[in-house]
């Protein structure tokens, strides 16, 4: 049977998708019988199909890290999808699969590698000695919490793992890991090994939950234990983590990892950096850091501070010292403070000392130390 041009430009059009299994019913019946009687067309499918098996969660880490993004953009510059990821939840789409095609590449006997998590608890630096299987473990935990809002089921069943703040659910799981076998003589049926299948599926449906709910999802409450975020908020700080983490399993193994594209390292920090000033304020209150400057000189002025932030992904801000809604801009700046855009990530995520890093500051100091403080009290284990 002949095909039209049409017919041919319409199928043309449709492979990408066809490929990848994205075609409705009636679109998939249209290229398939296409292809029956139009060999460039069954060739190019071909090809396309043997690109989409390149991008199965499980290949090396030695393919090219932008293949999947030129796929799909390819795919969508034709047709656009009918269900997106909404824009807060693609640093955690991307930083899961990033994370995802680490683990892949591990043997039996990594997943037993010792990792150091540090953090910034009491003042100072807190650390604790896991594995790679048990940092995975403290991810699959935590995210647990933001599937539980979301009406998901909860892959921690136990009495003990459904509490309600990170580090319950952490040292619950890390317990049962203490009683599985570990290692490449695990059951493959175990708890332990199938870990990884795990999270990952409890990843793929908080994304998909997320981007078939709309928009009136984003500012669902995610309880943090004592805290309460918005589900926008919350993704953006498991993106954060799972990245940072995912760092600290890339250092204890020896491979290669990168901090994350531009677009989304750059709004994980601008998030980070919006919250400072609430988050200082909430120290002074807790006698944390010093008085606001009015509240014990009445004739002066409210403060401001510098954070300029280096890289592709920084930025340049004033920010309120005496209160969180005050003034801030370069007639009332008292300090000027520059990070390194992954050195600012490391500081948040408790991974520097705030006394190291104020060295090179210049300014009034003590502002400047106790802006460091408020960035590092916003990690936690």
């Amino acid at each position: 049977m002949t095909r039209t041009a049409d017919e041919h430009a319409d199928a043309a059009a449709l492979l990408g998708a066809w490929a990848l299994r994205a075609c409705s019913a009636e679109e998939t019946a249209r290229v398939d019988a296409h292809l029956t009687d139009c060999a460039p067309c069954a060739e190019e499918a071909e090809r396309l199909r043997s690109a989409v098996d390149l991008l199965h969660p499980h290949v090396d880490l030695d393919l090219p890290p932008t293949l999947r993004a030129e796929v799909l953009g390819a795919c969508f510059s034709a047709r656009k999808p009918a269900v997106s990821v909404p824009d807060y939840a693609q640093p955690y789409d991307a930083e899961t699969a990033r994370l995802d095609a680490l683990l892949a590449d591990l043997s039996g006997q990594e997943w037993a590698t010792p990792v150091q998590l540090e953090w910034f608890e009491d003042e100072s630096s807190a650390t604790r000695s896991t594995s790679v299987a048990g940092v995975l473990g403290h991810l699959m935990a935590v995210d647990g919490m933001v599937a539980k809002t979301l009406g998901l089921p909860d892959p921690m069943t136990s009495s003990e793992t459904a509490a309600s703040d990170p580090l319950s659910r952490t040292e619950a799981v890390w317990q049962q890991m203490r009683h599985t076998p570990q290692g490449p003589g695990a059951d493959a049926d175990s708890p332990l090994t199938s870990m990884r299948e795990t999270w990952r599926n409890q990843s793929y449906e908080l994304i998909r939950t997320c981007s078939f709910s709309g928009a009136g999802v984003a500012d669902i409450g995610v309880p943090y234990g004592d805290a309460v975020l918005p589900l926008r908020l919350a993704l953006l700080d498991r993106a954060f983590e799972t990245w940072i983490h995912a760092t600290d399993i890339a250092d204890a193994v020896d491979y290669p990892y990168v901090p994350p594209v531009p677009e989304h390292l750059r709004t994980l920090i601008s998030v980070a950096v919006e919250m400072l000033p609430a988050i200082l304020a909430a120290r002074r209150q807790a006698g944390l850091a010093s008085p606001p400057l009015p509240m014990t000189r009445p004739d002066a002025r409210a403060r401001s501070l510098r954070l300029q932030i280096e890289g592709e992904s920084g930025g340049d801000w004033y920010l309120p010292l005496d209160g969180a809604d005050g003034p801030a801009g370069p007639d009332n700046c008292v300090s000027h403070v520059v990070l390194d855009e992954v050195e600012f990530c490391r500081l948040a995520a408790g991974h520097l000392p705030p006394r190291q890093v104020a060295a090179a500051q210049q300014g009034d100091e003590t502002a400047a130390l106790e802006l460091l403080y408020a960035m590092a009290s916003m990690s936690r284990i």
